[in-house]
């Protein structure tokens, strides 16, 4: 799950043992374990540990490092236990299997899911089972509204959407980019903008909004399976498709870096629309061309966001967002810098926005 060469742990998911262990106690729920193993600390938002169990059926610990959706702790945790309970039902996640409460040993809790053993995704070959693994979220039902709590469900996706860009564009104006940069990305968010206000009504789904290739893994049968589920919610399929496939999140890993070209791009979309076709879902290419402009603007301003707000100290009160560099191993915080700084660089921004017009002058992503 995530990355199970736990030789790379840090010494501060390995402190975290102890209060797991007596988390683990205090629940009932240490009886079938034999090993608690620290596992590499490989991004921002949560800590990891191997439970092993007795049964062979091994668990893994999910302990929050902070909320990306600017929760409480026990809120936080009732939404993931959501992400994970719903996205499961598609046979492509893994399984909750406890909800840790908040407490002075984990100030944040946790959660425990099933385990999952497989390698890292190899782009461009398991795009085709990336498709089917989200496909498997974006095909189920629509529960009735009064059943989507609490995950976010916005009436009008595009606006929620457009609420979300201009919160991190703010920071456009603090982070390290070239004036040019700033002009495009601000004229690529009113372009946006503009075709939203014509927009006709979208079909929500269950999305992950966290789909670079980095969450998944590949069990031996070929199966991709998302392991990391936090920031589910009712909304457009193709910000999961973006998010897939855009060269800032195939870049995003070091376990799954590739550069995809635009034939690559649009068969990783046929492959999903089979999967949807199945279950007689329907596909809008215009949608999906626009939705994949949103989630690129929504990646890059987030790592504005990312580069103001990570020189901040911790939140000593362990509550909400906090993308403080202190949380993680400085190893990790120097990749994350890198990346960001790239993908803000005006050569990427130029690939990028490239990219989209020729797939927007090329019969799209149909």
């Amino acid at each position: 799950m995530l990355d199970t060469d736990t030789a790379a742990s840090t010494e501060a998911i390995a402190s975290l043992r102890q209060p797991l262990h007596q988390a683990l106690i205090e629940a009932g729920l240490d009886g079938e374990l034999t090993a608690l193993t620290p596992m590499a600390d490989t991004g921002l938002a949560h800590a990891h540990l191997w439970l092993s169990r007795h049964s062979g059926e091994d668990w893994v610990a999910r302990l929050p490092k902070q909320s990306q959706m600017r929760l409480a702790g026990d809120d936080n945790l009732t939404y993931q236990a959501a992400c994970f309970t719903r996205a499961s039902q598609g046979g492509h996640t893994p399984a909750l299997r406890a909800v840790l409460p908040t407490s002075d040993a984990l100030p944040r809790g946790g959660l425990l899911v099933s385990a999952i053993r497989g390698r890292h995704a190899r782009l461009p070959d398991d795009l085709s089972a990336i498709a089917k693994a989200l496909a498997s979220l974006h095909a189920q039902p629509l529960p009735p509204a009064s059943q989507r709590a609490p995950l976010q469900a916005p009436n009008d996706p595009w606006a929620a959407m457009l609420a979300e860009l201009h919160q991190q564009a703010v920071y456009l104006d603090r982070a390290k980019i070239a004036p040019e940069v700033h002009r495009q990305l601000s004229g690529d968010l009113t372009d946006l903008e503009q075709w939203c206000r014509q927009a006709p009504p979208a079909s929500q789904s269950l999305i992950s909004f966290d789909a670079h290739p980095g969450n998944f893994l590949i069990q031996d049968d070929g199966r991709a399976m998302l392991v990391d589920l936090e920031k589910c919610r009712y909304s457009l399929p193709g910000f999961d498709l973006a998010h897939a496939s855009l060269y800032t999140s195939t870049t995003w890993d070091p376990n799954s870096h590739a550069e995809l070209s635009i034939a690559q791009v649009r068969a990783f979309h046929r492959a999903w629309a089979a999967a949807m076709a199945e279950q007689d879902a329907r596909t809008d290419a215009e949608e999906l061309m626009q939705c994949r402009r949103a989630m690129w603007l929504w990646s890059v301003t987030w790592c504005a966001k990312w580069q103001v707000e990570q020189q901040r100290a911790r939140d000593a009160s362990a509550a909400g967002e906090d993308w403080s560099s202190e949380l993680s191993d400085p190893a990790l915080i120097a990749r994350v810098a890198d990346r960001v700084e790239h993908y803000l660089s005006p050569d990427v921004i130029a690939r990028v926005r490239h990219e989209w017009r020729a797939l927007a002058d090329d019969s799209g992503l149909a």
